[in-house]
C-alpha cells in the first residue's frame, strides 16, 4: 500500500525524496512525510493528505541533510492525520513501514507499561519504540534491528534512520517489497524500481527476511538469521519517462489508449508469427498432465481469471476453479493432485494471493503466475512465470494490466487446448491469426473515445448503474461496473444478464441507466430478450455491441458505442476498451480524482 524511499547521499536529499514520493503516489495519498538526519539531528516533516501539503509544508520549514527517509500513506490504523503520518519518530531513530504489524496492540501495551509514550494510533510507531528502546540499552543499530525484527507478526517494509548515525539507513522486509539501488556514492533503499528509477538502474531485490545496511559506499545484507548474504544486482529497465502524463490529461487516459502497443508488446511474447504458433516461457513440467486450474487472483485481476475460466474450459475442456485470494485459503481448498494453481496479478505483491500462492505450493500445486512485474515475489517463487508487458501502470484503476492479462491468458488456453489435444492444428493457426489482429481491434475501439465521451453526461447523474453480460462478456460487466464505482463513486453492479429476473430487475426505473455488453453471435438474442425485460420497466439502456448488433437491437437505446465485429477469443479485450472509457469520461464529468481515487491504493500489500 504505502511507498517508502531512503536516500543515504553525496548532497542534500530533501528534494530527491520528495520527487522519489511523487513517482509512488499511486501506492498511498492519505498523508505524507520525510525525516532528514543532519548533525546528530532527527529533522521530520509530515503533512495529512495529498503530497502537495508535503511540498508546502518543506517549503515552510525546509530540512536539511544528506541522509533521510520518506514515506507516502495509504491509511490503515489510525485516521490519515500528521500524528499519523510517517516517519514515527523517537529520541533516537526515525523509521517508515509499508505492511501491517499484527501483534501491534500486545507489544504497544508492553510498551507502554515499560514507560514509552506513543503520539499516533498506528501499528508503525509501535516498531519504532521496539528498535529504540533497544538503541537505549546499549545495543548497535544493526543489533537493535536484528532482536526487533522477530518480535513483529504480520508484513513489514522498513527503513529506519538513527540520529547518532548520520551517514547510515538500514532496511528491512517481509511480506512486503523492498528494493535497493546503487549509485555513484550514494545508496538506495524504495518501495519499487520505479522510486529509485531517477537515481539509478542498478539494483538488488531483497528477500523475504531481509535486512540491510545502506552507506554511502554501499550495502550489507543480511538473512532472517543475521548472517551476511549477498543478492544479485541486476538492471531495472525502469524509465523516470514512463511514469509521465505527457499530453494526456490523466495517467488513466494515457494507459488506455497504450494498450493497443502494451497488447502488441505481451503478444509477441507468446506468439511466432512465423508458424503461427503459442509458445510459452521454459518449463520443466509437462502440461498435457495437469488435471484441473485454480485460479486466484483480486479485484480486476480476478475478473481476467474469470474470463479464463470460459478460455481453460470451452478450448482445453480442463475444468476450472477460481476464487478470490482473500477468500481461498480460509475455505480450506480441495487442491488435488497433478493441478495447476494460476496466480494472476499486476504487481506480483498482492498480500492475499501471494499467501495463497504460498498455499498452494506447500500442497504440492505447479504454480503459474501472471504478473506485470517480473522480479516480484510472486514472479520468483512461480513454476511457470507469464509475464506481461504493459509496463508501469500508474492509474490506481487497472486498464492496460487487465488486457495484458488477458492477451497471456488467452495465448495460454490456446497452447493448454494444442497439449491436450483439444485443439487442431488448423484451429491453433486460426485462433492465433485472430490474436495477431487483437491490436487492430482495441486501435478501433479508441477511435470511439469522442462518441463515449459525448455520452458521459447522462450516466454521471445517476446513483446506480447496472452492467449487463452474457458469456464471456459477464466478466467484463463486473470489470465494467468496477471501474465506474472505482473512479466515479456511482454504486454499479455487475450481473450475469439472464440473472435479472431473479431480483436485480427490482431495481429498475428510469434513474438506473444498464449498460449492456453484447458482440452479436449465439448469445445475442438470449441478451437482447434481457435489454427487453429491462426496457419494459423504464430502464435507460446503453448498448455496447458491433454494427450487426446495433442494427437488431440498438433501437430505443439511450445510446448505443459501437465496436468492431471480433473473434470470441478477443471480445474481452475488445469490450474492455468501451467500459474503460465510460468510467474514465463520467468520471472526468463529475470531477473526482481520476487516478488516485478515495480510499483506494494501486498496490494492496497488506492482507
Amino acid at each position: 500500500m504505502c511507498g517508502i524511499i531512503g536516500i543515504v547521499g553525496k548532497d542534500q536529499v530533501a528534494d530527491r525524496l520528495v520527487d522519489g514520493l511523487r513517482r509512488m503516489e499511486y501506492r498511498g495519498y492519505d498523508s505524507a512525510g520525510i525525516c532528514t538526519v543532519d548533525h546528530g539531528e532527527l529533522i521530520r516533516r509530515r503533512a495529512p493528505g495529498k503530497l502537495a501539503n508535503l511540498v508546502i509544508e518543506l517549503a515552510r520549514h525546509p530540512a536539511s541533510g544528506t541522509t533521510g527517509i520518506a514515506h507516502t500513506r495509504w491509511a490503515t490504523h489510525g485516521a490519515p492525520t500528521a500524528a499519523n503520518a510517517h516517519p514515527h519518530a523517537t529520541a533516537e531513530l526515525a523509521l517508515v513501514h509499508n505492511g501491517i504489524n499484527e501483534n501491534f496492540r500486545s507489544l504497544r501495551e508492553a510498551l507502554t507499561a515499560r514507560g514509552r509514550m506513543f503520539e499516533s494510533e498506528t501499528d508503525s510507531e509501535v516498531v519504532a519504540h521496539l528498535i529504540s528502546e533497544q538503541v537505549e540499552a546499549g545495543l548497535s543499530p544493526q543489533e537493535a534491528v536484528h532482536a526487533a525484527l522477530p518480535q513483529l507478526r504480520g508484513a513489514f517494509a522498513l527503513a529506519i534512520a538513527f540520529r547518532s548515525h548520520p551517514d547510515m539507513l538500514i532496511g528491512a522486509r517481509l511480506g512486503s517489497p523492498l528494493v535497493l539501488g546503487f549509485g555513484d556514492g550514494e545508496t538506495y533503499l524504495g518501495s519499487d524500481a520505479l522510486a529509485l528509477a531517477p537515481l539509478t538502474q542498478r539494483i538488488s531485490y531483497l528477500e523475504e527476511g531481509d535486512w540491510v545496511v545502506i552507506t554511502r559506499e554501499g550495502a550489507q545484507i543480511h538473512d532472517r538469521e543475521g548472517e551476511p548474504v549477498s543478492r544479485p544486482v541486476v538492471s531495472s529497465g525502469a524509465s523516470a519517462a514512463a511514469i509521465e502524463k505527457g499530453n494526456y490529461r490523466h495517467f488513466m487516459q494515457k494507459e488506455i489508449f497504450e494498450q493497443p502497443t502494451v497488447v502488441a508488446q505481451t503478444l509477441r511474447s507468446y506468439i511466432r508469427q512465423i508458424d503461427q504458433s503459442v509458445a510459452l516461457p521454459q518449463f520443466d513440467f509437462d502440461l498435457s498432465s495437469i488435471s484441473r486450474v485454480t485460479i486466484v487472483a483480486c479485484g480486476t485481476s480476478y475478473y481476467a481469471g474469470l474470463v479464463a475460466k470460459y478460455w481453460f474450459e470451452a478450448f482445453a475442456r480442463l475444468p476450472v476453479d477460481i476464487d478470490v485470494a482473500s477468500e481461498f485459503r480460509y475455505r480450506d481448498p480441495v487442491l488435488e493432485p497433478g493441478g495447476l494453481a494460476l496466480f494472476i496479478s499486476q504487481s506480483g505483491e498482492t498480500a492475499d494471493t501471494l499467501a495463497a500462492l504460498r498455499h498452494c505450493k506447500a500442497a504440492g500445486q505447479t504454480i503459474a503466475v501472471v504478473v506485470n512485474v517480473p522480479t516480484s515475489s510472486m514472479a520468483r517463487e512461480a513454476d511457470l512465470l507469464l509475464p506481461t508487458h504493459a509496463g508501469p501502470e500508474i492509474g490506481v484503476a487497472s486498464t492496460k494490466a487487465f488486457t495484458c492479462q488477458l492477451a497471456v491468458l488467452a495465448a495460454l488456453a490456446a497452447h493448454l487446448a494444442v497439449k491436450r489435444g483439444k485443439m487442431s492444428r488448423a484451429e491453433e493457426c486460426g485462433l492465433v491469426a485472430q490474436l495477431i489482429e487483437t491490436p487492430a481491434q482495441l486501435n478501433a475501439a479508441l477511435s470511439h473515445d469522442d462518441e463515449i465521451a459525448a455520452m458521459a453526461h447522462l450516466i454521471a447523474p445517476a446513483r446506480d448503474v447496472l452492467y449487463l453480460g452474457r458469456g464471456q462478456e459477464y466478466p467484463l460487466a463486473l470489470e465494467g461496473a468496477l471501474k465506474l464505482k472505482e473512479i466515479s463513486y456511482i454504486h454499479a453492479e455487475g450481473y450475469a444478464a439472464g440473472e435479472m429476473k431473479h431480483g436485480p430487475i427490482a431495481l429498475i426505473d428510469e434513474a438506473v441507466p444498464v449498460i449492456v455488453l453484447a458482440p452479436s453471435g449465439p448469445l445475442f438474442e438470449k441478451t437482447v430478450s434481457n435489454m427487453q425485460e429491462v426496457r419494459a420497466r423504464g430502464g435507460k439502456i446503453v448498448l455496447i455491441s458491433d454494427a450487426e448488433g446495433l442494427v437488431e437491437a440498438g433501437e430505443g437505446c439511450m445510446a448505443t458505442i459501437e465496436m468492431p465485429k471480433v473473434h470470441p477469443l478477443i471480445a474481452p479485450l475488445v469490450y474492455a476498451v468501451p467500459v474503460q472509457l465510460l468510467a474514465y469520461h463520467v468520471a472526468c464529468v463529475k470531477g473526482t480524482d481520476v487516478d488516485q481515487p478515495r480510499n483506494l491504493a494501486k498496490s494492496v500489500t497488506v492482507e
